[in-house]
């Protein structure tokens, strides 16, 4: 069955809230083993939702939209979705009381206009809201076999109605639809264009599962999507194409689905009962911030300096003066010697230390914004890396700070 996603709401179109709704309710009906083709977003103007509605009831079989069932002028949905199908709208009782004792209970007194929420379109099924006052409807066009359901705009008034009661009523309907399964290796250091050459013949000859590839913010996703009649058969695809890829890719892979740089750094430190300092300077603690993301990373973590200053460099890092004086601070040496003062100032077994050009002042004759320095020292011995990042004072501490962990990361491995 082919699923078209609906939002509505004209704050969505000017950018004043985040559409979370939308992400939801694929994941779900993904995982129901329906197949959500198209997504839509549409303001609170009746002409232009009617277009919309109309559009995804022609290409889709289930059109669910979430929005514009609350108690204002501009929540239109139902009355949109109504006038579509040639309804009348009705007033139903036993939503009118359930909203006017909603408020009653929580000592609130209601305005009249709340009513607005209890009217239905003629024939619809009405779903209760169990977190909020507007009920949810599904109706059901029984002529061209197609069906409407209009959810609450509140996340988690709709994710409850889901759960609770609009997932039931697709698997009562429509039965199992099999599964639709994905997995996602994460990928680092190999730009996307690269990535898909090693793996282009597999990209090209996709069926079942299929292939695709996502800049996600310095990171390359390969995400392998298959359809099956059950879960276990789908994750089965997917191991089959994996075996065949990961050969070409898993130098770069550092994680599955969910698991952050920090995370697998986390995971290495673990097994191997190291701990680290570092010590931080155009990145301000971000590499330190992401590290302690991770729940248990007290376990690995000692502590961290913020040495923005050369000062700083010296009394509390232990970087020598005269190292800051003939290289400068934005130097091999000096981010050598910041790994080795934390590491021997917070006895640790490795330490790290970063320093660089963050941008838009501070560049030198030779020294650029987006210069950086990242060394790591401890049992593997002492490494540094030489990078220029691009783009603006936020991006390149980004970058920098997810190249240091994928520093570590491989450090680590090596131990």
């Amino acid at each position: 069955m082919i699923v078209e996603l609906v939002s509505t709401g004209t704050e969505l179109l000017l950018g004043q809230i985040i559409n979370t709704n939308a992400p939801f309710l694929a994941a779900r009906l993904n995982e129901l083993g329906f197949s959500v083709l198209y997504q839509t977003s549409v303001g609170d103007n009746r002409e232009r939702m009617k277009n919309v509605l109309r559009t995804a009831l022609e290409r889709a079989d289930i059109v669910i939209t979430s929005g514009g069932l609350g108690p204002t002028q501009g929540d239109i949905t139902k009355e949109v979705t109504a006038a579509l199908l040639n309804k009348s709208m009705y007033f139903h009782e036993d939503s009118a009381e359930r909203i006017k004792r909603y408020f009653a209970e929580r000592r609130i007194c209601m305005s009249d206009n709340n009513l607005r929420q209890a009217m239905m379109p003629e024939g619809a099924k009405i779903v209760e809201n169990t977190c909020g006052t507007a009920p949810g409807v599904i109706v059901e066009d029984q002529t061209a076999g197609k069906i409407i359901i209009n959810l609450p705009g509140p996340p988690h008034e709709l994710s409850a109605m889901f759960e609770t009661s609009i997932a039931p009523y697709l698997k009562e309907k429509y039965g199992v639809q099999g599964a639709i399964v994905s997995k996602v290796l994460r990928t680092y250091g190999l730009g996307e264009s690269a990535l898909e050459e090693r793996i282009k013949k597999y990209i090209l000859s996709q069926s079942n599962p299929t292939l695709a590839l996502l800049a996600r913010n310095g990171e390359i996703h390969v995400r392998i999507t298959a359809r099956a009649a059950s879960e276990t058969d789908a994750l089965q695809l997917i191991v089959n194409l994996e075996g065949q890829i990961r050969p070409l890719i898993n130098e770069y892979i550092f994680g599955i689905d969910d698991e952050t740089m920090e995370k697998s750094v986390g995971s290495l430190l673990l097994a191997k009962d190291l701990t680290i300092a570092l010590a931080e300077s155009c990145t301000g603690g971000l590499v330190t911030s992401r590290i302690t993301d991770v729940p248990g990373s007290s376990r690995y973590l000692t502590g961290a300096v913020v040495c923005y200053s050369n000062e700083i460099k010296v009394t509390h890092v232990g970087v020598p003066e005269n190292i800051i004086a003939t290289e400068g601070a934005v130097s091999p040496k000096t981010a050598e010697s910041m790994a080795q003062g934390i590491k021997e100032k917070y006895f640790t077994d490795i330490g790290i230390g970063i320093t660089g050009i963050a941008g838009p002042d501070g560049a030198t004759a030779g020294k650029p914004v987006g210069l950086v320095y990242i060394a790591i020292d401890g049992p593997a011995g002492r490494v540094g890396y030489q990078h220029y990042f691009n783009g603006n004072r936020t991006d390149v501490k980004h970058r920098t700070a997810l190249a240091a962990l994928n520093h570590l990361r491989q450090y680590l491995l090596t131990i």
